[in-house]
């Protein structure tokens, strides 16, 4: 009997337990095959339903011996559910993260000697802290590290034998960590995660792009001929009244045709000392023939080395794909390299993803699951496309681990990609981020399911590394700049989160010069916010509450006498009093964005500044949206009728700027038909009276420059 099972036997827990009996499990595996609480390696695969996971599992040799029984009773409990009142359910790869945190934190104990958990003093889990502390740069990381430690101590009430005997809070007094970490009345997490820089995503957009418009045909084209090359039926006899000989004689009067020098082989970035060689093999696949005749019969060689001689050897062997793209008017490559085709696949498939990711809201698990036939698109009655939809899986907030379906509104460019990806797989492959066939990793794996997350970052990155190379080798000015003096380390997380910051912060911008954001907003928030409850209008309604509070602090803080003007103004500025009372600006700005998003939760005034007016929000009188009251519509607003408006200074010059605008073009009003004309006459005087009414001289007006 192994020591785990004579623990389980103490405390009843069988050695044939079952540890994920209370776990829905994947199409395909029966119960009866999955781990059991005896074994000293527990397989969570089986469990794992999203695609692009890798395979997990808990492997509790690896765990010095003394505290495995600690660890097997810990880790049963969180898989089948047992959890003590107030601790909620985990998924299984959060249950392997906390494994990897518990196994430093029990070898950094064996390393100090420790033979018992219990032994454990204050002193101890404060050294433990400084240990931690000197080892993670990511205060988040911190946390998590400190709070699983700490489920310990949470968890006791499960554990038969050994355990802390102190509460690590007592000392580690972190009111961050598991069970009460930043969460708002609400009860969600606030978002640690990084945005990716405006000077980065910019650029990297601007790649992806291209990648897609003007570069996709030809690697997909090349693939096509690449599998069709490495696929051809190779003989050493006569093919249809042909002989090797007379096939490979073809293929070199073609090349002589052409003024081609031969193919010569090619070993990518590695430093081979071998002589410069003609690649036999290509030539074999071009001609039909196999290799071991160009070995065997010396007139095959005879015949390659005069036309060697004749023609020369290439740099490398190239594709015969043509190459049709352009960049600035050139063809963005002389020809594709035989030996890159899975770095073409690689390179199209990240520049998808980036589009995807960055223009849907889509989370990596939700664009990880997208399949063939994903897209439908609906068209007016000319047949012209009105709305591209997507279908996934959602998995974050749904509540179950299958995941349920959901549905996106994204725009062209996405529909691009995801045609793109559909024909980069082959016609059995479900999952659009599959391995590519291309992929030297694609016969290796077992059911091809999708890419994992670390497999994208790393494809990412070469796609910065790839751009910023091509760009160096063209003298190109435009490739994607570093941060603090290195390249920008993509995560999968970061997209949404960057684009939920821009359509909150930028609503006029443009996403690579061609993509309103605001516009954006509407497509997506039309097709996902009612499909799933883990939306995108959350985070982009957090950011845009961060926004609204710094832009209200500059008010505060305006020096100028009289801050606001309009019908609104009295209330505006008893409200920005209020505001102020609460929240201690201490003569500047908060910039901590996380600390001033909970004083906007708190004490939000409901002011919403905008270009033409700052809206002092009463639902009982706005005209935007009578029967909603979370907040006012700035596309549908009513200015000069609305009585909620407030009117700052850059207010106020917006309005002067439209007025001289319409002063100008009325000017030229020969050109103008006579409804034209007299409707914006009519605007001018409305504006006019708007002005005058609320103090704001129109005899002096002029337009910023833009």
């Amino acid at each position: 009997m192994s020591t785990a099972t004579a623990y389980a036997l103490v405390r009843g827990i069988p050695a044939d337990a079952l540890v994920l009996a209370k776990r829905p499990l994947v199409p395909g595996f029966r119960l009866a095959d999955t781990a059991r609480f005896g074994d000293d390696k527990w397989d969570l695969t089986p469990a794992v339903h999203q695609q692009h996971q890798q395979a997990l599992s808990l492997n509790f040799l690896t765990i010095p011996a003394q505290f495995r029984r600690t660890a097997k009773e810990f880790f049963f409990a969180l898989l089948r559910h047992d959890h003590p009142d107030g601790q909620t359910e985990l998924s299984i790869v959060t249950i392997r993260g906390r494994f990897s945190q518990l196994k430093e934190f029990f070898h950094w104990a064996d390393q100090r000697d420790v033979t018992a958990l219990s032994a454990l003093t204050l002193d101890d889990l404060t050294q433990y802290r400084a240990f931690i502390d000197a080892g993670c740069n990511s205060l988040l990381n911190k946390s998590n590290k400190r709070g699983t430690v700490r489920q310990l101590w949470v968890y006791r009430t499960k554990l038969t034998g050994d355990t802390l005997s102190v509460d690590p809070y007592i000392v580690w007094d972190d009111p961050t960590t598991y069970g009460n970490r930043g969460r708002n009345r609400r009860g969600a997490r606030e978002n640690a995660t990084d945005r990716i820089p405006e000077e980065v995503v910019g650029p990297l957009l601007t790649w992806s792009l291209r990648w897609l418009e003007d570069f996709a045909d030809d690697i997909l084209a090349g693939l096509s001929d690449w599998q069709q090359a490495r696929s051809t039926k190779l003989s050493r006899g006569t093919v249809n009244d042909e002989t090797p000989r007379e096939r490979l004689l073809a293929v070199l009067d073609r090349y002589r045709r052409e003024g081609r020098p031969l193919p010569r082989v090619s070993f990518g970035s590695k430093a081979v000392k071998v002589p410069v060689a003609v690649n036999l093999t290509q030539l074999a696949r071009e001609a039909g023939v196999h290799v071991s005749t160009f070995n065997k019969q010396s007139g095959h060689r005879q015949l390659i080395d005069a036309a060697t001689d004749e023609l020369g050897l290439d740099d490398t062997t190239y594709l015969r794909t043509p190459i049709r793209g352009t960049l600035d008017g050139q063809p963005w490559l002389p020809a594709l390299r035989w030996d890159m085709a899975e770095d073409y696949a690689r390179l199209l498939q990240a520049a998808c993803y980036v589009v995807i990711a960055y223009l849907s809201g889509m989370r990596d698990s939700e664009v990880k699951h997208m399949k063939r036939g994903c897209m439908t698109v609906w068209r007016d009655e000319e047949d012209r496309p009105v709305r591209y939809r997507v279908t996934s899986q959602a998995f974050k907030g749904e509540g179950t681990p299958e995941g349920v379906e959901a549905t996106w509104i994204v725009n062209a460019s996405v529909a691009k990609a995801i045609k793109v990806l559909e024909t980069l797989q082959p016609a059995d492959q479900p999952y659009l981020f599959a391995v590519p066939p291309s992929s030297r990793a694609h016969p290796k794996t077992r059911t091809n399911s999708a890419q994992t997350s670390e497999t994208t970052r790393r494809n990412l990155a070469y796609l910065i590394e790839w751009t910023n190379d091509y760009c160096t080798r063209l003298g190109r000015p435009d490739g994607i700049p570093e941060v603090n003096g290195r390249p920008w380390k993509l995560q999968t997380r970061q997209f949404r989160r960057t684009l939920a910051w821009c359509i909150a912060r930028q609503p006029g911008g443009t996403i690579a010069g061609a993509i309103q954001y605001r516009h954006h907003s509407i497509q997506m928030f039309e097709g996902y916010a009612g499909t799933s409850a883990s939306g995108f209008r959350p985070e982009v309604e957090a950011e845009q509450a961060i926004a609204r509070g710094q832009k209200l602090g500059d008010i505060i803080l305006s020096p100028a006498p009289q801050k606001l003007t309009g019908p609104a103004a009295d209330e505006a500025e008893a409200r920005l009093a209020a505001l102020e009372d609460e929240i201690d600006f201490s003569g500047k700005v908060m910039t901590d964005p996380k600390r001033l998003a909970r004083h906007m939760r708190r004490h939000d005034p409901h002011i919403y500044p905008g270009k033409f007016v700052t809206c002092v929000y009463n639902p009982d009188r706005a005209l935007c949206r009578r029967s909603n009251s979370d907040g006012p519509s700035l596309p549908d607003c009513q200015p000069l009728k609305c009585r909620n408006v407030a009117l700052t200074a850059e207010n106020a010059d917006a309005f002067l700027a439209w007025l001289q605008r319409l002063e100008r073009a009325l000017a030229n009003g020969v050109i103008l038909a006579p409804y034209v004309r007299d409707r914006m006459e009519q605007r001018r005087t409305e504006l006019t009276d708007f002005l005058e009414t609320n103090n704001i001289p129109t005899t002096t007006t002029k337009e910023p420059a833009r």
